[in-house]
């Protein structure tokens, strides 16, 4: 089956180049784009698409309050498996808004002059369950979330306890999520570290565990919250 995509967007240019992208791959289907949040709230609704590519500054309900409704239709109605994972797209590189599209689970997080090929591979890694951020920004947008740094956005829960794993991290957990947090990618973990892909994988899948994390992207924003990625815990 392909992976069922709305495109939500306030732009015509783009939602039309997205979806010239991405009905180009046999394995994606476009099943709807929509030019406001509410649009994708009832598209959303209507199809249970598997990925959602949003914009976060859009009428009526901009793309951090969709990803925040959508966040709770996926705690409180289990029958949807979670879909649809919430891609973002934005024009700016470091917007302080998207961190709280990321504590409220959207999974990636890409600029709107990716490249087509960085388009596709997001969609693919959040109908998965993985997560893609354009690297030029992942490392400065997950450390502006370190306490020492932040400065957190309107809703993002200023002054909350970071949380706690159920069980510690080892020593190479922890190792692992350091590379994560700066961004890098499976395969350059394993070469890091000297360890088998699958390795990388059965370790974070062990931290999300522990950190009842929702995807990699919260693991490394957990990361810098806590200190670990700097060094500081």
């Amino acid at each position: 089956m392909p992976i069922t995509v709305v495109i939500a967007d306030d732009q015509e240019m783009v939602r039309t180049g997205f979806r010239m992208i991405l009905e180009s791959r046999p394995d994606i289907e476009v099943v709807a784009d929509v030019v406001d949040g509410e649009a994708a709230l009832e598209a959303v609704e209507r199809l249970d698409p598997d990925v959602l590519l949003l914009d976060i500054r859009m009428p009526k309900l901009d793309g951090l309050e969709v990803t925040r409704r959508l966040s709770e239709r996926s705690a409180t109605r289990p029958e949807h498996g979670g879909r649809p994972r919430i891609v973002i797209v934005t024009t700016f590189d470091l917007d302080e808004y998207v961190h709280t599209a990321l504590h409220n689970g959207a999974s990636g997080f890409l600029l709107k002059d990716a490249s087509p090929a960085m388009l596709v591979e997001a969609v693919q890694a959040a109908a998965i369950g993985d997560s893609l951020i354009s690297p030029a920004i992942t490392v400065r947008l997950l450390r502006d979330m370190a306490p020492s740094t932040a400065t957190p956005a309107p809703g993002a829960g200023a002054g909350r306890p970071v949380r706690q794993p159920a069980e510690p991290l080892t020593d190479r957990e922890a190792d692992v999520v350091r590379c994560l947090a700066r961004g890098a990618t499976n395969a350059e973990i394993a070469a890091e570290l000297f360890v088998s892909l699958s390795t990388v994988k059965t370790h974070l899948a062990n931290v999300q565990t522990k950190l009842d994390a929702r995807n990699r992207v919260e693991i490394a924003a957990w990361a810098w919250e806590s200190g670990l990625a700097s060094g500081s815990t």
